[in-house]
């Protein structure tokens, strides 16, 4: 964690996520040997950002389920069907923040109604906020970046398979980690 003290106050603003720098991804313990790391390729996600009460900035984020990619096209066929995500019937994995809390220094935790597959939890992210700057376009990006666990059949993602030498071949619990980049509105 970064101890050091920023003025968020210059950061007030609407900001659109940056796709092509910015990562959604998740991580899986398979056959309890290794690990699978995934993405949602394609999604959109916007933060409005109270830089002198934090507490009053939102998320939200949408995610499109068939672009999950694992780096196998077999696997991330399987990963669309009913057995995990029913892309047909749940399109979107979406996040909206319920609460924004400044931690101290660069540390926050947005906690928000996270849904998969139809069914709503709440989940807290621990971000640390990364710096802001501006790019050689004359915008303003701010990063953020964090992880946390979700148990998958808390969200009614139950398949697994049992191994000949006991476990199972997905784990239950899932890491999300995130690395945003977003731009500031004019």
């Amino acid at each position: 964690m970064t101890s050091t003290t920023t003025d968020f106050s210059a950061l007030t603003g609407t900001y659109t996520f940056d796709p092509a720098h910015s990562r959604i991804g998740f991580v899986a313990r398979h056959a309890m040997v290794t690990k699978v790391r995934g993405a949602f390729n394609d999604f959109e996600g916007s933060a409005i950002i109270d830089g002198n009460d934090p507490s009053k900035s939102t998320v939200s984020v949408t995610a499109k389920a068939a672009s999950i990619d694992t780096r196998n096209a077999d696997r991330d066929n399987h990963l669309r069907t009913g057995d995990f995500l029913e892309i047909e019937k749940y399109p979107e994995v979406t996040f909206t923040s319920t609460s924004v809390a400044h931690q101290g220094g660069n540390d926050f935790e947005v906690t928000g109604d996270l849904t998969i597959k139809g069914v709503t939890k709440s989940v807290t992210f621990p971000l640390e906020f990364q710096g802001s700057a501006k790019d050689p376009f004359g915008n303003t990006r701010i990063g953020f970046e964090g992880s946390t666990q979700v148990v998958r059949s808390d969200f009614g993602i139950t398949f697994n398979a049992a191994l000949e030498t006991g476990g199972v071949l997905v784990s239950d619990k899932i890491s999300i980690e995130l690395e945003i980049s977003a731009i500031k509105s004019a």
